[in-house]
């Protein structure tokens, strides 16, 4: 398997070709922002290897590592976390559960009103952002795999 740094150096690398692809379709400035700021925190925070408690994702957590423990002791590496659908969408909904603790926490003890309205419109590029390194680590995951079993036949 590819180390987290390939990865990241992959997903990375890829996201010029990716904003470019986007600014020939014709999408606005706005939602290319979203989309890269997605792509950003998705590469380097939400890896499919937050499922190990010492990876690369993991340590960029610094002090909030903890946080992510009980997601690694739910789903055992390569399981449903590098699942191309799933995957991605444990950590956007483990993150949600976490900051919707966090902001009813902060609602109850410190009297932090809860927003009125959501910016949805800016959603869709994010979590486009959000998932398409996920793909990108899966994929090339996959294709690693692949080649190494093809080189053992041979």
């Amino acid at each position: 398997m590819p180390r987290g740094k390939a990865h990241l150096a992959f997903e990375l690398g890829t996201l010029p070709g990716w904003v470019a692809l986007g600014a020939a379709a014709g999408a606005d400035r706005a939602p290319l922002l979203f989309f890269t700021g997605g792509y950003i925190v998705g590469s380097l925070f939400l890896s499919p290897d937050l499922d190990l408690v010492r990876s690369d994702a993991s340590r960029r957590w610094r002090g909030a590592r903890f946080l992510w423990r009980p997601y690694a002791a739910l789903f055992r590496h390569r399981g449903i976390s590098h699942s191309l659908f799933l995957g991605p969408l444990t950590r956007v909904l483990y993150l949600a559960a976490l900051g919707g603790l966090g902001w009813g926490l902060l609602h109850v003890v410190g009297g932090v009103p809860f927003p009125r309205a959501i910016p949805w419109g800016s959603a869709l590029p994010v979590l486009g952002g959000l998932y398409l390194p996920q793909l990108l680590h899966v994929a090339l995951d996959r294709t690693v795999t692949f080649g190494k079993r093809i080189l053992r036949r041979g």
